[in-house]
């Protein structure tokens, strides 16, 4: 805040400009936060809460459930094409962070949601994204922000409190599910794709039978 203060102070002319540099920046300590995450029932909770009566029901299942199953990002979802499914293969082709592509496998369920949003609720048009709007004019989303929309309406409809709403809570959840049933730091990073392990780092403080084998024991009445 005080920094704030003293740019405006700048801007106005009523303070030197070089004095906002007297002001030192709050360290903050790199992994000091926990990924928000949920349990594998609520996130079948929030798959089943489309209405498969209805087109957009229909893509939204689609698209949680990639989301779910492969720990997608929001903008590996948004940047999908048709050209991207290898269904002689079983697999999907995911351009991810910095235009670096990976081949994934794709489980059943996720297919057979793909190919009921192309049967069923895709708008029969030339556009090469694999989802789009259900309503005229049927264009590709207009940024991966509207993915995260279409999570946000999933935990509405649930009617579940206290759960995440960006689309990055299904990644967050893969992971940590990942870690107590067994899997190490080195295959979940494998499954997000990070291509340095830092990045998966943040996952090990979720992983509570883990921590307490490496925890030591309280000191109790030891004095300070």
């Amino acid at each position: 805040m005080l920094r704030s203060y003293l740019r405006f102070l700048a801007a106005t002319d009523e303070c030197r400009a070089d004095l906002v540099h007297a002001v030192p920046r709050v360290p903050r300590p790199r992994l000091a936060t926990l990924p928000r995450y949920v349990s594998p029932t609520v996130v079948e909770q929030l798959i089943e809460a489309c209405d498969l009566s209805t087109a957009s029901g229909i893509r939204d299942r689609a698209i949680l459930l990639l989301l779910a199953r492969l720990g997608l990002r929001a903008g590996d979802v948004w940047r999908l094409e048709l050209s991207d499914l290898d269904w002689s293969s079983a697999q999907i082709r995911v351009g991810g962070k910095n235009r670096h592509c990976s081949s994934l496998p794709l489980p059943q369920d996720v297919g057979d949601a793909i190919l009921n949003y192309l049967e069923q609720s895709r708008p029969a048009c030339r556009e090469r994204r694999l989802f789009l709007r259900v309503k005229a004019p049927f264009k590709p989303f207009a940024s991966s922000s509207e993915i995260a929309g279409i999570v946000a309406r999933a935990v509405e409809r649930s009617g579940l409190q206290d759960v995440p709403t960006g689309a990055h809570v299904f990644r967050h959840s893969l992971a940590t599910e990942m870690l107590r049933r067994g899997a190490n730091l080195e295959a979940v990073g494998t499954v997000l794709r990070h291509r340095s392990p830092d990045a998966t780092a943040i996952y090990a403080k979720v992983n509570i039978p883990m921590l307490e084998a490496i925890a030591q024991p309280w000191p109790g009445d030891a004095s300070c």
